[in-house]
Order: C-alpha cells, then structure tokens, then sequence
C-alpha cells in the first residue's frame, strides 16, 4: 500500500493505492497523518479502537476519516500507524451471515501520539471533493481531499 500527498489549492489531497480495501482504507489514513505532521515518533502513543459503520463504500471512508479527526479533537492525539478491517455489506467476517445486508462497516485501530510531541498543523475536515474510491485492475485506487 502507499499513499502520496497531493496540492490542493487551499486544501490538501491524499492519493494511495493498495492491494485490498482495508490496507486502502490503512493508507488513506496515513496519508491523513502525513498531512497533518511532517514527522510522527514511532514510540509515543497507546492504540486505540473504534468501529464505524455507513451506506455505501464511499461513506464508510469518509465516516471513518471525519472519526480520526474527531478522535484527535477528543483524545488530543495525532492518529497514527492505522490499522483496520473492512467489511462489506452481507459478510459477518465469520461466515455466519448476521451482519446487515445493506451496511458497510470498519474495524480499526490507531496509536494516538499525543499532539504535544508533534509539530501539526490543522486538517478541519474531510470533504466529498473529488472523492474516487475505485478498483483500478488488481488494486484499490482512492483520492480524497481534505480542508485545511
């Protein structure tokens, strides 16, 4: 998986590509990161984890993109080092086929590295703007453009 950084007029965008959807989804929230801090230490901060849940593909990005920086307002934390599971609608991950046949949902995980040891600056919030969360042949290709 990888993600690059994009110039966005007054914003900034996140391109990444990955093998699966979750590392997709992993990548784009790297990216979220990057743009939020030139550097992150790799030995502060505790994990932390939170399931989200939406519609649709793209709404399950958003949503879960809108949680980490809701959870960097709430816990004072720049989320990090992303972890996370997606799984489509009709599919429980077990096989046992309880999970909501229209919902998308995310589980995931972070290491808050507390914003006192980083130098960030300010990413508001994420936008549908040019939103593309797509298959491109083999791997998963998103752009997602944030307001900074």
């Amino acid at each position: 998986m990888s993600y690059e950084l994009r110039d966005h007029t007054a914003d900034v965008a996140v391109e990444a590509t990955a093998d699966t959807l979750s590392a997709l989804f992993a990548a784009v929230a790297d990216g979220l990161a990057a743009a939020s801090a030139e550097s992150v230490p790799e030995t502060r901060g505790d994990r932390f984890e939170f399931d989200v849940a939406a519609e649709g593909r793209e709404a399950l990005l958003f949503d879960y993109l809108d949680r980490l920086i809701y959870e960097r307002d709430v816990r004072l934390v720049l989320p990090a080092d992303h972890r996370c599971s997606v799984v489509e609608p009709g599919d429980d991950g077990g096989g046992k086929g309880d999970a909501d046949p229209g919902e998308w949902r995310l589980t995931a995980s972070a290491r808050g590295v507390p914003l006192d040891a980083v130098a960030a600056r300010e990413i508001k919030a994420v936008t549908y703007s040019e939103m593309a969360l797509e298959r491109r042949g083999d791997e998963w290709y998103a752009y997602v453009v944030f307001d900074v």
